[in-house]
């Protein structure tokens, strides 16, 4: 961990970095392709809504968890760093809900891969993003009738918080990509050129790929540090809170996130993480585990170059060489990549809420 260079991680991951002598590795990978069918219970995804957009799922009643995953936002925050509890800031950017359900491990480094349900208790529960008590939560959501009868049309029966961790995710299942012109055939001759790119000349496939376009696996790709994490202590006290938990030897001394290390503890994978799925890019800008690229023409451009400097960057990338044109193409194809915007009431919440519990404007500012 003793590593000062610049962190990595991949939008776009080995996307950018293969070069043309990878193209013809394409075939040892999943094609690209339209997302599977995922089978929705109405009643338990209905309760599930509500319960993503109610802010008494946090501790202090402030924040809910579209908070960070706002609808109007590509379901993130248009943010380079999230938000966090109030009181502290966050140390990565906020990761899109579309899709979200599709996936196989969550986090940017990857460190949940049991399930939507174990991903739903550490939103909630994590003293820097919702820290809310389970317990306290159960007894929130039984003091409100309408929960009581959502639960039970839902047929979970008396609210739990076991069961809140089930109905969340259900809901999840609802956020999938709708009308993408890649899925119903309606790519521009730009996009589809860039298609081309994609898998050949680019190598962007070997690690975004399948109906995700991602992989799921760790890499490094040399991304920039982004130093508001350490330089403003509302942020660094989030990552001081995640780092401890993790038991990351010397986090206070270190200057940037470990990434996939945290996960197994070797420092080979110190700044690698998760191949994040290139659909629904359009809504989603900044990019990068920490919101360092601006646009998706900053990360064509970085990956074009070869990434960023890292000792411990993935091999895959190089410098490619695409002209202005071809990487205009290439943007074009991960655009065609996002499809409807989902901020109908069929996705969104629009109900109010009682306010029985009257938040605190500024925990700093509390005194006993």
């Amino acid at each position: 961990m003793g590593v000062r260079v610049t962190s990595g991680r991949s939008l776009l991951a080995a996307m950018m970095g293969v070069g043309m002598a990878l193209g013809a590795q394409a075939a040892n990978v999943p094609d690209l392709g339209p997302l599977p069918p995922i089978k929705v219970n109405k009643a338990k995804a209905e309760l599930g809504k509500r319960l993503f957009f109610d802010k008494r799922l946090s501790g202090d009643a402030a924040i809910a968890c579209a908070t960070c995953h706002d609808p109007k936002q590509g379901w993130t925050q248009n943010k380079p760093l999230s938000d966090g509890y109030p009181g502290n800031g966050h140390f990565r950017n906020s990761p899109t809900m579309v899709n979200v359900a599709h996936k196989k491990v969550w986090n940017h480094d990857g460190r949940i891969g049991t399930g939507l349900n174990d991903m739903t208790r550490e939103m909630i529960t994590e003293d820097y993003i919702m820290n809310m008590d389970m317990r306290i939560m159960q007894e929130r959501v039984k003091q409100d009738p309408v929960y009581l009868k959502m639960f039970k049309d839902a047929g979970y029966g008396e609210p739990s918080n076991g069961k809140v961790r089930k109905a969340i995710p259900e809901y999840l299942k609802s956020l999938t990509s709708q009308n993408a012109p890649f899925d119903t055939g309606k790519m521009s001759k730009s996009a589809k050129r860039g298609l081309t790119l994609f898998k050949g000349k680019g190598g962007c496939i070997q690690c975004h790929n399948g109906p995700l376009a991602t992989d799921e696996k760790a890499h490094n790709t040399g991304v920039p540090e982004n130093f508001d994490v350490f330089l403003d202590p509302n942020n660094h006290q989030a990552f001081i809170a995640f780092a401890m938990f993790q038991g990351i030897e010397n986090f206070m001394n270190i200057k940037r996130d470990p990434g996939y290390y945290n996960v197994t503890m070797d420092s080979a994978d110190v700044g690698k993480f998760i191949t994040p799925s290139l659909r629904e890019l359009k809504y989603t800008a900044p990019y990068m585990h920490n919101g360092m690229l601006k646009t998706l023409n900053d990360v064509v451009a970085f990956y074009n170059m070869g990434g960023g400097m890292d000792s411990k960057k993935s091999s895959l990338l190089k410098p490619l060489g695409l002209s202005k044109a071809e990487q205009k193409d290439l943007v074009a194809f991960l655009l065609s990549l996002s499809g409807d915007q989902l901020t109908s009431a069929k996705y969104v919440w629009q109900g109010a809420y009682p306010a029985e519990y009257p938040v605190i404007e500024n925990w700093k500012n509390v005194r006993n």
